[in-house]
């Protein structure tokens, strides 16, 4: 018999979850996230799914009912890094106990049923979030992502077996259901949520250069500091974005040579940006941009900007949210926004059309250790996205 949902999310629980500070390293195509990729597939094959992988890794297993263009659900098993534990596993484990849910009710589909997991949706690794739905859907070049290295310079090239991809060659609607990131279903008291859109995003890589130099003998005025310059750059960009009412992260620093007693020669950082629209969000990063080569100028050090990646705004498909959202025993679940990106933000730009549903999270905490949602709303999710399956698959 497959595993319910409780049963499967206690399997999850253990796996790459660190000791200390209980959140969770899943990162593609490292033993935790392989280990999840294995259990996927057994608890497809105890369901008697089809199993699908492409040649980059992502995989769909297939309830091969009815005829026509197949709905897709879905989401996925990679964690930022000391991520949480609901961010992409609950769409997935969600996906499998909505289809033991159909399949209890005696419901028989029109079209065929397939649950997706797609590989580095965070860019945790490789750089580049929904790496894997960019390539199934061909909105990357298998090019320019096979030169993608992680921190210990190893290629992505050297890690899949390649870009040949036809997962989606026969899916008519995708839906994934998330742990929402914010507290707007809190501020509501809904359980779920079904998605209006996301907000247009980046990454921006920000390199200041200096001058190393010993951090006792050197005077003050006599230094070429970029870390200064960095400092300075990411308290910018906290105004500029507080002031715009927009999003601006530094998450991720390096450090040329990194030492104690060493005035660095070189500081590497990562700008995320989110806002409402891409003019906000080019008129934010130019901000940001013009600020932090002024201070450059002024300490003596010297700023390059690289856009790494950049992501549209994504409007859901509004009839198909409408449709999704009506109509329910406990009445219309609401039309949120969201700032996060997702796999769904992907198919949805490649014309495919899509939904999605959140599920509560009562602290709005994500990519976070305290990551949460309590099993009843949890289950509350799969009920939402088994009435979602069999509405599109009628």
């Amino acid at each position: 018999m497959p595993d319910d949902f409780e049963r499967m999310w206690a399997d999850l629980a253990p796996i790459g979850r660190s000791a200390s500070s209980g959140g969770y390293h899943r990162s593609p195509f490292t033993a935790p996230e392989r280990e999840l990729d294995a259990w996927f597939v057994e608890q497809a094959d105890a369901r008697g799914l089809r199993v699908e992988r492409d040649e980059i890794g992502n995989v769909v297993a297939w309830w091969d009912v009815g005829s026509g263009p197949g709905v897709l659900t879905g989401s996925h098993l990679d964690s930022v890094l000391d991520g949480g534990a609901y961010d992409g596993p609950l769409g997935v484990v969600s996906a499998l106990a909505a289809v033991d849910a159909l399949r209890e009710r005696g419901f028989a589909p029109a079209r065929p049923i397939g649950v997706a997991t797609f590989v580095e949706e965070e860019g945790s690794r490789f750089g580049i979030a929904c790496l894997g739905s960019r390539l199934a859907t061909g909105a990357m070049t298998w090019e320019a992502a096979r030169q993608l290295r992680d921190r210990d310079g190893v290629p992505f090239g050297d890690v899949v077996a390649g870009a040949s991809s036809s997962l989606l060659a026969d899916v008519g609607t995708f839906v994934e259901l998330h742990v929402e990131q914010g507290r707007d279903l809190v501020d509501r008291g809904a359980a779920v949520g079904v998605g209006s859109e996301i907000w247009p995003h980046g990454r921006y890589r920000l390199d200041f250069a200096g001058e190393a130099n010993h951090a006792g003998t050197t005077r003050m005025e006599d230094r070429v500091d970029p870390m200064l310059s960095y400092a300075m750059s990411a308290l910018a960009a906290n105004k500029q974005a507080r002031l715009a009412g927009q999003r601006a992260t530094f998450g991720r620093v390096e450090v040329t040579p990194n030492g104690t007693n060493a005035v660095p020669s070189r500081v590497t950082a990562w700008l995320d940006a989110r806002c409402a629209t891409e003019d906000a969000l080019a008129e934010l990063v130019g901000a940001i941009e013009r600020q932090a080569i002024d201070r450059a100028g002024r300490d003596g050090t010297t700023l390059s900007l690289t856009a790494e990646s950049v992501s549209g705004p994504v409007v859901f498909d509004p009839r198909l949210a409408a449709s999704v959202a009506a109509d329910h025993a406990g009445g219309d679940w609401p039309i949120i926004p969201t700032a996060a990106g997702h796999d769904a933000g992907i198919l949805s730009a490649a014309g495919i059309p899509t939904a999605m549903l959140f599920v509560r999270n009562p602290t709005g905490v994500s990519h976070s250790p305290a990551e949460h949602a309590e099993m009843a709303d949890c289950l509350a999710g799969v009920s939402a996205l088994a009435e979602t399956l069999e509405r599109l698959s009628r």
